[in-house]
């Protein structure tokens, strides 16, 4: 009972932040997202669930099972669908509850970091009304549930780095398994874990028995949740394929001859079918094993475009880096471009650069205000490394930012808060400074009247008389 008790100056805010959230989030779907159709990525999960349902098969194309795509999202389609029918707007009313529960953790992380309500409350409320946040809520990419996945694993460890406890670990340990299951470069993570464990390690934060406990439970768990679907991948393939294969088409995308074209996708993809033609008809409709031949073969040919073109390197690199900053990307098929006619659309593409660019700015300074929390934040700093690298070497864009977006809005309340109270501290200092620059010293006698000071001076003389003279 005490420990409810406890929890409830806690849950009551946080609920508070979920239904915030989760109406800026129905209002969204019901607005510039109404109608919603799925394109391309999105299409391709839509196909994939329905082939689980009515062919009991994981196939992009029909009864020809892929390891093209990570199974979590497809999945969870499909289970909204059994349920509802084929009917995407449940599956972004699933995506509105999610990502309200992303806000929720955010408040969470930053009153656990910082340790003050005030700070959390900004941060929550901010994540809820941020459209970082809420566009891909009314979209079915994958990038809620990894957004998701990932701040929940971030704050479980988090709360081991406070306190070890065998649960805290074996939750995080599913949630890293899920997170692989939901992008193959989920597991990038495990190369962070075995980081983070170092550190904590070296810093005095955790006894390397502790660390190495949580390391090594946390890395078993996600290997056994993401193992049966490798297994199956061999199986079907005659190749390893931990989660899915991708990169090639991806790195094919980003290095070729027409990534420096003046269009609207410069320095981000181009459709392998179009930089790539030749190489592209050789894979029509492939089946599991061809995947992965394609994926190697898309990786040889953007490796050679790399070694021909070293001198253009730094300026691709330097447009990947510009456009993981920058606030939209041309996604043809987010509602908002969707739909651009809609007064709801225009007013959400207004609001991106509005509010983004400062939250980047803030967030810039608030990894320089809050140094002083590094190891609290140690986790938060690398996967914001991890993701910038990430998108280095494949391509930037916003969507590849959306990972991190809570990380960032969590940084600029931290700024805000910081400035606020230096401002304060400057605020009462000066107060302090006017009140004894102005102040007059009053001694007790000049306090009262003459004729009383007088008569307390008379009585004070007879006092000490008394105390001079000898008693009968």
């Amino acid at each position: 009972m005490k420990r409810w008790r406890n929890s409830i100056p806690v849950l009551i805010p946080g609920a508070g932040i979920f239904c915030a959230a989760f109406i800026v989030r129905v209002i969204y779907n019901l607005t510039v997202a109404k109608n919603y159709v799925a394109g391309y990525d999105a299409k391709v999960y839509d196909r994939i669930a329905l082939n689980i349902l009515n062919e009991h098969c994981f196939c992009n194309n029909p009864f020809m099972p892929t390891v093209g795509r990570a199974p979590l999202w497809p999945g969870m389609i499909a289970t909204i669908y059994s349920m509802v029918g084929h009917d995407n707007f449940f599956v972004r009313l699933f995506l509105c509850f999610l990502g309200s529960g992303t806000c929720v953790l955010v408040y969470l992380l930053t009153k656990g970091i910082f340790g003050r309500h005030s700070i959390a409350m900004l941060a929550g409320l901010m994540a809820a009304v941020y459209p970082g946040l809420f566009i891909y809520d009314g979209w079915l990419y994958s990038e809620s549930v990894y957004t998701f996945l990932l701040l929940a694993f971030c704050y479980g460890l988090y709360r081991i780095q406070q306190r070890q406890g065998m649960a805290r670990m074996i939750a995080s340990g599913v949630l890293l398994g899920l997170l692989s299951l939901t992008r193959p470069n989920g597991l990038a993570m495990l190369g962070l874990l075995f980081v983070w464990g170092i550190i904590v390690f070296l810093t005095r934060q955790m006894h390397w028995r502790a660390a190495a406990k949580s390391v090594a439970l946390i890395t078993l768990m996600a290997l056994a949740i993401v193992a049966p679907w490798t297994i199956r991948n061999y199986n079907i393939s005659q190749q390893v394929v931990p989660v899915a294969t991708g990169d090639g088409i991806v790195l094919l995308g980003a290095y070729n001859h027409l990534i420096f074209d003046n269009t609207p996708f410069r320095g981000i993809w181009i459709r392998p079918s179009l930089a790539n033609p030749k190489a592209s008809s050789a894979y029509p409709h492939c089946f599991a094993n061809c995947e992965v031949r394609q994926n190697t073969d898309y990786e040889n040919l953007a490796g050679q475009w790399v070694q021909s073109h070293i001198g253009d390197m730094p300026a691709l690199l330097s447009l990947h880096f510009i456009k993981l900053w920058t606030p939209a990307t041309p996604e043809a098929d987010l509602p908002m471009n969707q739909y651009p006619e809609r007064v709801s659309s225009q007013m959400v593409a207004a609001m991106i650069p509005i509010m983004s660019i400062p939250v980047f700015l803030l967030a810039a300074f608030g990894l320089l205000a809050t140094w002083r929390r590094w190891r609290q934040l140690l986790f938060l700093y690398m996967v914001i490394g991890l993701t910038i690298t990430q998108c280095l070497y494949f391509y930037g864009s916003s969507r590849f930012r959306a990972p991190i977006e809570p990380l960032l809005v969590i940084l600029a309340a931290a700024a805000i808060w910081w400035m606020a109270e230096k401002w304060s501290s400057r605020l009462r200092t000066k107060i302090e400074h006017s009140r004894n620059e102005y102040a007059i010293e009053v001694t007790p006698a000049e306090l009262v009247s003459p004729q009383l000071h007088t008569h307390s001076l008379t009585l004070g003389r007879i006092c000490c008389l008394h105390a001079i003279l000898p008693s009968k």
